[in-house]
């Protein structure tokens, strides 16, 4: 393989996995407002999400009805978390998959998580999370996510399509 080659190559690599990091952060983005918005006509806060995720780093902490620095922490974690999901998954799809069927992949995979990670990792490691969310919304809300997530191949083209750097 010639060098012109393996720079595509590792290029390719690279935007593949930016794209999925950054389908990932639009997905939870879009994810986190559904949860949100689904909170707030059950009568909840709209914050109610991320400070359930935020128990995850104070187990005593109480679930306040207002955005606190509690919050900061769940809605970090909920970024992390589904974003680097997104940059693995594109990154194990990569090429493997036709095009077309990306978003079909990226559903199943959200629902899959959504059953692996709220029925079985956080009943475990989370308690509060598994037994306090809604479960419809939250299953929605992981629709959602896969969607945004299956859009990573419209990001892989505008990062390969970019214009290199110029260096001086």
């Amino acid at each position: 393989m010639d060098a012109a080659t393996e720079s595509q190559t590792a290029k390719a690599r690279l935007a593949t996995l930016l794209a999925g990091l950054e389908g990932g952060m639009v997905g939870i983005l879009w994810m986190l407002t559904w949860l949100g918005v689904s909170s707030v006509w059950q009568q909840r806060s709209f914050w109610t999400p991320e400070n359930l995720m935020a128990t995850a780093f104070d187990r005593n902490s109480t679930l306040a009805p207002v955005f606190t620095w509690a919050t900061c922490g769940g809605l970090a974690l909920y970024l992390l978390i589904y974003s680097v999901l997104g940059a693995t998954f594109s990154a194990v799809l990569r090429d493997r998959v036709p095009r077309r069927r990306v978003m079909l992949w990226a559903v199943i995979f959200a629902l899959a998580w959504y059953y692996f990670s709220f029925r079985w990792i956080f009943k475990f490691a989370l308690p509060l999370v598994a037994l306090l969310h809604v479960e419809h919304s939250t299953l929605v809300g992981h629709l959602l996510y896969g969607t945004m997530l299956g859009r990573y191949p419209v990001y892989v083209q505008r990062l390969m399509n970019a214009a290199p750097p110029v260096v001086e």
